[in-house]
């Protein structure tokens, strides 16, 4: 067993009871090739919530500072996460972001950069665009709903890949392909935000 697959197996037997997880739509994950897995950004939990409930291994991008603490740095390195500097105009963060679509596999980006302080959906940065447009990954939004109150339900819902055909073939810039899949996020958290503190 590796590394990623073990601490995938440890977090989950702490997370999904403590916060009664349901996933939604992983079916909506294809089984391989590039995938670019937006979700919006509630928590610092989000991104091990996220990693147990993908049925992929995924490459997150983590703010650099935190591969500076020397255990919890190497255990980033080993579960698939890249540094990247504030404001993802890292141009290394960028290369590395596109290898891992390019080689097919899962790369979880948080488009808004940074946790949600009131909860509600943020404007997105442009990274999670320019990986949208400068590779045929499919993009499949994700939604984070819910409060992490111990044994209060979060949801984790996966969305239907976006189709960017037309935004591709019109050269769309990186801020408009953003907004397009935070259009797609907002619409999976009002679809599915009824009851989900129950």
């Amino acid at each position: 067993m590796s590394f990623y697959h073990f601490a995938k197996t440890a977090v989950s037997v702490l997370l999904f009871p403590a916060y009664r997880i349901q996933v939604i739509g992983k079916e909506n994950i294809p089984k391989e090739g590039g995938v670019l897995l937006c979700s919006n950004h509630i928590s610092n939990l989000d991104p091990p919530v996220v990693g147990i409930t993908c049925p992929r291994p995924i490459s997150f991008m983590a703010k650099a500072e935190l591969f500076d603490a020397p255990i919890f740095g190497t255990i980033l390195k080993k579960v698939h996460a890249f540094p990247v500097k504030r404001g993802m105009s890292d141009r290394e963060a960028l290369r590395t972001g596109l290898k891992a679509l390019k080689d097919g596999h899962v790369l979880g980006l948080f488009p808004e950069g940074t946790r949600s302080k009131t909860g509600e959906l943020g404007k997105g940065l442009a990274g999670a665009g320019f990986f949208a447009m400068r590779t045929d990954a499919k993009v499949v939004p994700c939604a984070i709903i819910g409060e992490y109150k111990f044994f209060r339900k979060i949801k984790v819902v996966y969305g239907k890949p976006i189709d960017f055909d037309e935004m591709r073939e019109n050269k769309a810039s990186a801020e408009e392909a953003t907004d397009h899949i935070m259009s797609a996020i907002k619409a999976l958290i009002d679809t599915h935000n009824q009851g989900s503190k129950a």
